[in-house]
């Protein structure tokens, strides 16, 4: 999950993406990721999820789906979804579990640990979730075929 470090008050960092709620930083040459529950430590606002509860009392999909938006790698400016690392995601109503395959840009990524914690975080958020499991696979591998043509876009990998 990589090592926690504590940036001293009035140091210099640079912010090179706040997308999702959680914000990377460089602070003496290394990247470090600032969770959303620490944004008021930058100066900034936490992104905080809110979802109407289904009056059936069922997991919505929809919901599922909007959270995992949230989530976004912390070197591309690309939520999960968008960048392709979601193979599926199904829902158990009877026992309240959201199980996602998903896996990374690179098997040796370093961020895995964390990009699977946030998932975990964001999809607990959502009303009638009760347990969420993440499955992190490397097969098929990740290719940017899998970007959305947004992504791409985003990206300049649209070539």
């Amino acid at each position: 999950m990589g090592d926690k470090v504590t940036i001293p008050e009035s140091s210099f960092v640079t912010l090179t993406q706040s997308l999702g709620g959680n914000y990377t930083v460089i602070h003496n040459g290394n990247m470090v990721r600032v969770d959303g529950t620490d944004a008021d430590a930058l100066g900034l606002e936490p992104l905080s999820l809110h979802f109407e509860e289904p009056a059936d009392g069922q997991i919505s999909e929809q919901q599922v789906w909007e959270a995992l938006h949230t989530v976004f790698d912390p070197e591309v400016p690309v939520d999960l979804v968008n960048l392709g690392l979601v193979y599926s995601m199904e829902i158990d109503q009877g026992s309240g579990t959201v199980s996602i395959v998903m896996t990374l840009t690179a098997p040796g990524c370093g961020m895995g640990p964390v990009l699977v914690g946030d998932v975990e975080y964001r999809l607990a958020q959502v009303p009638h979730v009760k347990k969420v499991m993440v499955d992190l696979v490397f097969d098929p591998p990740w290719s940017r075929d899998m970007m959305s043509e947004e992504a791409k876009l985003e990206t300049g990998m649209f070539y």
